[in-house]
């Protein structure tokens, strides 16, 4: 079989558990020319607030920032759907030589005009952070004519990672919750961070919580409304379940307004069931919250499990590799496919941490690779030297996976369903399921023998 190398540069954020000393490097820069799979600092910020579908969301910079990050969550609205147009200011040579300060201003006012939205956001793109735009002073002066908040986002991409993008994001979403008039706190009451309603799970989560008496009084950002978000300082608890993206506007609450917060995930039986029972301890002065969330868990697990167990028996000893965005995510996905039977061969991230790093080579069986802000041709080799069955990423890992002939389930961006909860177990299992025993895999070349010389 032909051999695929490492980049030397690269050696540091691959490890095989077992074979390496495990001290990875994390939380750099992209290396230029390796094409990473992790997107800039724009993307980053944009990601995290676009799901809040009452506000206007104006990129200034090139027609290719905004077109590169249009619609790119997907995220699903009870409402409003201002969210899903893309603005730009469009800046063009001319605007990058006198500056683009004045088209940004016309352009907020005219779409305010226009759109009637609750808040705007506007986010600074590479060339901006160049040519040194002030956005921050033409919000404030767009804001003191339109009397709605207009928030600059600077998330300059060159700035250093996704990561750094999510970081922007929690600064505009703190200046904005930071507007809240009122300090009381509501009882029995949650905020819910790092949930964006991809395909759904915005609503199951919120029904869960509802079941057990417990208040939801905002979710950064899925089904996202600005006057919810300005509320948010009056939740007893901060929920965070993406936590690299989310972690640090929790950080930031916690300072200001004393809002303690848990990092949990709604993935999988083990991970669900957690997360609802750790917000229920968290109000142990209602004792009816435990016995409604006893009795919500009971009922919803017995539920699924007949399906689950019918579909494990084609699962067993099947062969997983993860690719995600967070390295939490990655956690839950490893719990849900040992519940199935299936083994993890490979697991990545593209913004985990060093602690995260540590937890994942605990949760993995000896020879799993695991790896930092992969590149294509990384996660094809370890595939195909670990003759994996499914691949589990987001839409720039599907073609990845299909070329090579083997089962794809996204896990990020662009799904249609749900994969939150005790159903989105189920719906996830299904997926798997479906995608692994398909028999399109008997008419594709696959594995090692793609590579072997003729």
């Amino acid at each position: 079989m032909e051999t695929i190398s490492v980049l030397k540069e690269r050696e540091h954020q691959v490890f095989q558990k077992g074979k390496d000393d495990f001290d990875i490097a994390c939380e750099k820069t992209s290396l230029a020319g390796s094409v990473s799979q992790r997107a800039c600092v724009f993307c980053g910020s944009r990601v995290v607030l676009y799901p809040i579908a009452d506000a206007l969301h104006l990129i200034h910079g090139p027609i290719g920032c905004a077109s590169y990050t249009w619609d790119i969550r997907g995220a699903l609205s009870s409402g409003p759907e201002l969210h899903r147009n893309s603005f730009s200011t469009d800046l063009s040579e001319t605007d990058i030589i006198y500056g683009g300060e004045k088209k940004l201003e016309s352009a907020l006012l005219e779409l305010i005009d226009k759109y009637d939205p609750k808040a705007a956001f506007a986010y600074s793109t590479c060339i901006v952070g160049i040519i040194g735009d002030d956005v921050e002073s033409v919000c404030k002066s767009v804001e003191s004519k339109t009397g709605i908040p207009v928030l600059p986002v600077h998330s300059e991409g060159f700035k250093g990672t996704k990561k750094d993008g999510y970081t922007a994001a929690c600064e505009a979403l703190f200046n904005l919750v930071d507007r809240g008039r009122t300090k009381r706190k509501l009882p029995q009451s949650i905020n819910i961070l790092g949930e964006f309603n991809i395909g759904g799970e915005t609503w199951i989560i919120k029904d869960y919580y509802r079941r057990m008496g417990v208040r939801v009084v905002s979710v950064m950002t899925g089904d996202g409304r600005i006057n919810d978000l300005k509320m948010a300082r009056r939740a007893s608890l901060n929920v965070v379940q993406c936590s690299g993206s989310m972690t640090h506007l929790a950080k930031k609450m916690e300072d200001a307004y004393g809002i303690p917060f848990i990092r949990v995930s709604y993935f999988g039986i083990e991970d669900t069931s957690d997360a609802l029972y750790r917000v229920a301890r968290f109000f142990n002065n209602n004792p009816d919250i435990m016995k409604r969330t006893e009795k919500l868990v009971r009922n919803q697990v017995r539920s699924i499990i007949p399906s689950l167990s019918e579909m494990k028996k084609d699962l067993v000893g099947k062969r997983a590799a993860i690719y995600v965005g967070g390295a939490f995510k990655a956690f839950s996905l490893i719990k849900a496919l040992k519940h199935l039977g299936m083994e993890v061969v490979l697991a990545g991230s593209q913004t985990g941490s060093k602690e995260d790093y540590k937890v994942l080579r605990e949760m993995c069986n000896p020879g799993t690779v695991i790896l930092d802000d992969a590149n294509p041709l990384e996660l094809a080799k370890y595939i195909m030297e670990k003759d994996a069955d499914l691949f589990i990423g987001g839409v720039k890992e599907r073609p990845i996976a299909y070329k090579l002939g083997i089962g794809f389930c996204d896990h990020n961006h662009e799904r249609k369903i749900p994969l939150a909860g005790f159903i989105g177990m189920e719906n996830f299992a299904r997926e798997v399921h479906q995608t692994v025993t398909s028999p399109i895999w008997q008419l594709v070349p696959r594995r090692a023998s793609v590579l072997t010389p003729k």
